[in-house]
């Protein structure tokens, strides 16, 4: 992806998005003219010990800056907008999305206290922004957010149709059902590229409807008059949070809401108009002790297991507004997101030894995907007759799941590609196919520092999980070649210093063995006289235990 003109190539590339879940950002390029659609964060694996999130490597994006014309937006969940407050640090572009969307990530803004102000613009679905020879289209769509959208990318060579993420909902809890019309003109009047997602292309069928879970809330709600009900969601989902309102004020309840991410974003959707929430039904967390059990509704946070999210602090009697028992129904409406069910179920065991009583999905219908299944994706390749696809948002599975279903669809092998991050796709009037690749990645996010913690610091990281730590300390006078005091060894992770003197005391004369011999040899560099204590203890240390933990040594110059 030089910055060569080449008028009749189309460039198309993902910094994140595929062959995953979540850190989607994708790339599209026409000679001088750069369009970013999203722009997501992911989260850690297991072994990122410490860290917080995952973000795409903008790197290529930052060194073309002139040249962004823009970032446009599908929707407000985290993994299409997450990554924006870092991104904007270095790439102060213009940034496109619908008014809930852009309410959202004002929000988010606000907590990062950018040195400028930043280029945010909303849109309704619909409108046409000019990016110098392209233009970019928001199609409606549905989703498990208010305000998403495809969006369409018209090109000197046809359109390029990115779905977002999306389901084909008749019946919705918020205003109109997808632009099934416009996608079908867009089709007719010639779609070279369809990037679609590939989330439910393993799931057969379709999607249910945002308003089966309604009907299954209102079962709970009559069945569970006595009880005080916790409802877990994802915050974003405002659709299920209006149900869950309004089925509260039809059985007498007050509703309370907790977790920082879940207040933003409901008073935002709540001020921008995109929920209906009638005077004195919300309370603060803090006067739930006011009502009786069954007049309360609590929504909160942590429906995917997150360590200090709100329900997990309710799940180890940490919270300090809400003490859980048998008197207390928790509902989780939610699906696990994959690699997260470990966490989920850890938080259902604490609420069960507390008496409480838990509903979760599958088998109390209390949560459906936002994302299509295997017919409606079918749907959206019939309207866009692609010429050629990229599955997207998936892992590989997923991916290869959504090449499959095409190919029934009648999709030509060769017109379709299955791409990983960084991949170039260059399309001219004749063909298409990759060629080469553009700089990308991940950055680590670890507290304030997005960067700075790389390979190196996480195999440390590792290494002190693994195995522990030993510090030794000795001060030496060089020039005399003497041990003046220690060495002393501090054991961390490794072995409890109590229960193993002999072991400790042997490091310790390995430690001083090695220190003496380097002083015997006059040996002066400290780097040196260190490497004889590790060795020596290292070597030892995997004779007894077979285990290998970070060996420290400090020696001062007394």
């Amino acid at each position: 992806m030089a910055k060569k003109k080449n008028s009749s190539k189309i460039k198309v590339a993902f910094l994140g998005g595929l062959g995953e879940i979540g850190k989607n950002l994708a790339v599209i390029e026409y000679e001088d003219d750069i369009v970013v659609i999203d722009c997501g964060l992911g989260f850690p694996d297991e072994d990122m010990f410490g860290i917080d999130l995952v973000i795409p490597d903008t790197e290529y994006l930052e060194k073309n800056a002139d040249r962004v014309r823009g970032i446009f937006l599908t929707h407000g969940h985290e993994d299409h907008i997450g990554a924006l407050p870092y991104v904007l640090k270095n790439l102060n572009v213009p940034v496109y999305g619908t008014r809930l969307t852009i309410g959202i990530i004002e929000n988010k803004l606000m907590e990062h206290k950018l040195d400028f102000v930043p280029q945010l613009r909303s849109v309704s679905a619909g409108d046409i922004i000019e990016a110098g020879s392209l233009s970019v289209e928001f199609i409606r769509v549905n989703h498990s957010i208010a305000d998403s959208c495809a969006i369409a990318v018209k090109t000197p060579l046809g359109y390029i149709v990115h779905s977002g993420d999306f389901k084909l909902d008749l019946t919705p809890i918020e205003g109109d059902i997808m632009d099934i019309a416009r996608l079908g003109e867009l089709g007719k009047k010639g779609i070279i590229l369809l990037l679609c997602e590939s989330t439910n292309a393993e799931r057969p069928g379709y999607t249910p409807s945002e308003k089966t879970v309604g009907k299954t809330l209102d079962n709970i709600f009559l069945r569970y008059r006595k009880k005080r009900i916790v409802i877990a969601t994802f915050s974003s989902n405002v659709h299920r949070v209006q149900q869950i309102i309004d089925n509260s004020i039809a059985y007498g309840r007050k509703v309370a809401l907790t977790g920082r991410s879940m207040l933003n974003i409901i008073n935002a959707a709540n001020n921008l108009g995109y929920m209906n929430i009638p005077a004195g039904t919300l309370i603060d967390i803090s006067e739930i002790n006011k009502f009786k059990p069954e007049q309360v509704t609590v929504v909160t946070t942590g429906s995917q297991g997150e360590p200090m999210s709100a329900l997990y602090r309710m799940a180890y009697s940490e919270h300090d507004k809400i003490v859980l028992g048998n008197d207390d129904l928790v509902v989780l409406s939610a699906n696990a997101i994959p690699g997260n069910e470990k966490f989920v179920n850890k938080i259902v065991n604490e609420l069960t030894k507390h008496g409480v009583e838990v509903f979760r999905d599958p088998a109390f219908g209390v949560h459906v995907s936002g994302h299509a299944c295997a017919e409606e994706l079918k749907l959206m390749h019939a309207l866009t007759k692609p010429k050629y696809f990229m599955p997207i948002h998936g892992e590989y599975k997923h991916l290869a799941a959504h090449r499959d279903l095409a190919k029934s669809m009648g999709q030509s092998s060769n017109n379709i590609f299955l791409g990983e991050t960084g991949m170039v796709l260059e399309i001219d009037s004749k063909k298409a196919a990759w060629n080469g690749t553009i700089p990308s990645g991940i950055l680590l996010v670890d507290g304030y520092g997005v960067g700075d913690v790389g390979n190196i610091v996480l195999r440390d990281r590792r290494h002190l999980a693994e195995d522990g730590i030993i510090i030794v300390t000795a001060a030496v006078a060089i020039e005399e070649g003497l041990i003046l005091n220690g060495p002393e060894i501090v054991s961390r992770g490794f072995v409890y210093m109590r229960e193993n003197e002999e072991l400790i005391a042997k490091l310790r004369e390995i430690a001083a063995e090695g220190i003496n011999k380097a002083l015997d040899k006059h040996v002066t560099e400290w780097a040196q006289i260190k490497k004889a204590v590790s060795d020596g203890m290292s070597k030892y240390i995997y004779q007894v235990t077979k285990r290998r933990p970070m060996i420290l040594p400090i020696i001062l110059d007394a």
